[in-house]
């Protein structure tokens, strides 16, 4: 595995450098802004809600345009650097702000960045690496941003135990963002041909293939069950888990599935990625399915939350391998948008039902809706994506 790793193209390790450095300087923040609203500018909820809320819309949005349009031009590059230095510059400005407006101007700018690198990025990724090897190029690039979610977190208690305030660690996340930068400028170009120029630019799934589009019904079922991760925390908390261990609790599963992305992503490589990716989907069903039955805030959810470090481990990478086995090179980025798109929009429906079905009916009724959801999602990929033109997965 380390030698398979140390072998993948120079355009992944710095991908995955890049990812790593720019989630550690964004989870170095993203968990103070709550505090930063509340105690610094006096706002509460409502306007936290209102700021990630439209946030993260605008990003979703930009994933398929910034894709489609990378395709057109045959040139993905320009959109990774540009997504990169938006969004590195606009984070350390919420230190700057001094009301909830310029939080929510910089968190825009921020998910904006976001949307624009995304689906290029992927299909650069793609591009670059044989098919045969999609699945580890994909996980260790997901172990890295996985990598970084544990180092940001670190990295801010860190700074604030040493006696800064919240206005100077946001302020320094300029530090992260000036090496992304550089990193970026470093990523060369793969060659393919352009969609030609006179070609009408589709914002539809028209023109792809059948099976991609079979996968991306598959896909938003199982994201209409996968919701915001912030009902995990919220479970352990209802089960006995105070402050402290809900915290060791998260930094577990992001270590477990920083550890475990890149091997796992690799066995779809090796054993198809259909039958990998509705493995993960199925284990993904029977760990939310126990979280919601769980008593106690004892060892088995500690090894509920590491168990589903290795579910996540295991599908991230996976999802876009297939994504990209599905579709020809010149449409790269625009089915990476639309795979952006579809688990992004979606998780606030899944959000907003989760929590509907935990307050009518129990925790327990919320945890068994995602577990369904994601059983029926695997049972489609095995019996229904790839039957009408099979591709090798």
């Amino acid at each position: 595995m380390i030698r398979d790793v140390r072998s993948l193209p120079r355009t992944v390790w710095l991908l995955a450098a890049i990812s790593l450095v720019n989630d550690a300087a964004s989870d170095m923040i993203y968990p103070l802004v709550p505090l930063y609203l509340a105690s610094v500018l006096m706002v509460g909820p409502k306007a936290l809600g209102v700021i990630e809320g439209i946030a993260e819309a605008a990003s979703s949005l930009l994933k398929l345009f910034a894709g489609v349009l990378a395709d057109r031009s045959g040139r993905a590059r320009a959109w990774v650097i540009a997504g990169y230095g938006l969004a590195g510059f606009a984070r350390p400005l919420i230190g700057l702000a001094t009301s909830w407006f310029g939080v929510l101007a910089c968190r825009v700018a921020d998910r904006i960045g976001k949307g624009l690198r995304s689906a290029p990025r992927d299909a650069l990724i793609s591009l670059s690496v044989e098919p045969q090897r999609r699945g580890l190029a994909f996980g260790f690039h997901r172990s890295m941003d996985n990598f970084g979610a544990v180092i940001g977190p670190l990295a801010a208690a860190g700074l604030l135990a040493a006696g800064l305030d919240l206005r100077t660690v946001f302020l320094l996340s300029i530090v992260p963002a000036l090496l992304v930068l550089v990193l970026a400028l470093k990523v060369p170009e793969p060659e393919r041909a352009p969609l030609p120029s006179k070609a009408p630019i589709r914002w539809t799934l028209a023109g792809m293939p059948p099976a991609f589009r079979r996968y991306l019904f598959a896909l938003g079922l199982f994201t209409l069950g996968n919701s915001s991760n912030m009902f995990l925390l919220l479970r352990a908390n209802e089960l006995g888990a105070d402050a402290t261990r809900t915290t060791l609790m998260w930094a577990l599963f992001s270590f477990v599935a920083a550890l475990l992305s890149t091997p796992l992503s690799a066995l779809s490589d090796r054993y198809g990625r259909a039958d990998t990716l509705a493995l993960a989907w199925f284990a993904y069903a029977i760990a939310y399915f126990a979280i919601g039955r769980l008593p106690s805030a004892d060892w088995a959810l500690w090894l509920a939350f590491a168990g589903y470090g290795v579910v996540t481990a295991a599908l991230e990478g996976t999802e876009k391998a297939l994504v990209a086995d599905l579709v020809p090179r010149e449409l790269s980025g625009t089915a990476f948008g639309w795979y952006n798109l579809v688990a992004g929009i979606l998780l606030l429906p899944a959000s907003l039902l989760f929590g509907w079905l935990w307050s009518m009916l129990s925790p327990g009724a919320a945890f068994a809706f995602g577990s369904a959801c994601a059983l029926l999602a695997a049972v489609l990929l095995k019996t229904w994506v790839l039957r009408a033109d099979p591709v090798r997965t």
